[in-house]
This record gives C-alpha cells, structure tokens and sequence, in this order.
C-alpha cells in the first residue's frame, strides 16, 4: 500500500462537514467522475459526510492516464484514504466502482487490520463471480452506444464532438481495467455488506449478487431498487435514507430533495 498520495488529486468533498457522524467514500462507474455523488453528498449532508472518490483521465484530471488495472488503483486509493483511517469510514461504489471499493477494501483491512465500517455494492456482481466480457474492445461508436443504453448517459451529450473526445480515453481505460479483473483470494472482509440491485439491471442477476456472502464475515443483505444499470439515479432519496439507517441508527431520516 502506497502512502503520501496528494488526497486533493482524489478525493472530493462537496459538503464539508468536519463533525459528521459518519463519513462515506464513494467510488464511482466506469467513465464516470466524483460528480456523479454530488446529489448523494447533499442529502446526507451534514450526518454523514461524503469523500467522492474522482480517477485519473477525467474532467480536470483529463491529462492523466486512466489507470491501467483495478489493483493500481486500489493500490493508490489505500493510500489515500489512510488518514481517515483513524475511525474507518463506509464505502459505496456503482458497478466498477463496487469492484474498486471492495478492492481498496481488503487492502487497507490487511494494512490495518480493519476494513470499512460498511459496504454498499451497487449494480455489481460479487467480485468471484465471472463473466467474459470485451466491449473495451468494440470501436467508440459500440462503445458509446452501450453507455446510451444502459441509462447512465443522455443521449445528447453524445452529440457534443468535443465532449465525446474528452471522455472516451477514460470511458475505454476504465471498461479495460474493469472487463480484465480477475478476483483473487485473499483478504476476507469482516464488513456487513449491503448489495444494491436494480431489477432490470442485465448486469447483476439474483444469484451473482448473493454471491457477495463470500467476500466477508460480516452480515450481508440484497436490496433490489425498480429500475435498471443506474436506478441509484431514480432513488437517491431512498438510498440516502438506507445508508443513514446503516451508519447511524435511530437518527431522523435525511430530508427529501424538494
């Protein structure tokens, strides 16, 4: 585990809240960027904090490659967030970000001793559970495609040149990083695990996400959430209230966005 990583570089706190409660790291999709959590980091506000977690290759990181491999970028998230280590925050990731979560995970539980006060796995199969996948391999029109259909991406902003040539390296480095991880046993977590599903998502069947049971000793439970690969976006306000729940039981729900 690498230490002294610049946290600015990778961590994003929309909301500061130094007295928070509790406090969440949040690790985004493939292609995705920090942003993606600001909605959530308002709602929890001021409870619990959020650290969105923000990889190289986009928005004002675009300079930078994205990275090569699941396990560089555990490897450099562990650094990162060792200085809340003090008291381990809970972790969220979507999809890829489940993956990245999970790994970071077990690398600052086997570093410490203690992994995350809690895991939410959001549209992501268990980590042992395996499917052949190579769209990082498909030319940019599939590849664009396939983000438009799974829900996560207007159509329209695909329209914008500019846009599309500023996040297809970081769409395609993720998807690349993501469709060659191979689990590997190790670490197992002592985190209660709590698997977010949608229920027209094609990428997490029943069974995949029960999988997540062998990653940790801890307890784990499957939620499903109406909707498809993105349903956090069409239930922010019920996610918000599950995580307080969580992390802070017995507190008044967040209030709902007007």
């Amino acid at each position: 585990m690498t230490t002294g990583i610049d946290a600015d570089l990778w961590i994003r706190r929309f909301h500061p809240s130094p007295g928070a409660a509790a406090r969440l790291v949040c690790f985004p999709h493939a292609g995705g960027s920090a942003g993606f959590w600001y909605a959530l980091s308002a709602l929890l506000h001021p409870r619990v904090e959020v650290l969105a977690v923000q990889y190289p290759g986009r928005q004002e990181r675009r300079a930078e490659p994205p990275a090569e491999d699941i396990g560089s970028l555990a490897d450099a998230l562990a650094g990162v967030l060792v200085p809340w280590w003090g008291e381990p925050p809970a972790f969220l990731g979507h999809s890829m970000g489940a993956v990245v979560a999970y790994e970071t995970a077990r690398r600052l539980s086997a570093a410490t001793g203690a992994g995350p006060a809690a895991l939410f796995a959001s549209g992501r199969r268990a980590p042992s559970t395996h499917r052949e996948e190579t769209l990082h391999l498909a030319d940019d029109g599939a590849l664009l495609a396939e983000i438009v259909r799974q829900g996560g991406t207007p159509a329209a902003l695909l329209e914008e040149p500019e846009l599309v040539e500023m996040i297809l390296p970081a769409l395609r480095g993720d998807y690349r990083a993501i469709e060659r991880y191979r689990y590997r046993p190790g670490t197992v977590l002592d985190t209660p695990v709590t698997v977010l599903t949608g229920s027209e998502d094609p990428k997490v069947t029943a069974e995949e996400a029960r999988a997540w049971q062998d990653h940790t000793i801890g307890a784990t439970e499957v939620l499903t959430f109406a909707g498809g690969h993105f349903f956090p976006l069409l239930h922010q306000d019920r996610i918000a209230a599950l995580i307080q729940e969580r992390l802070l039981p017995g507190a008044a729900p967040p209030r709902p966005r007007p």
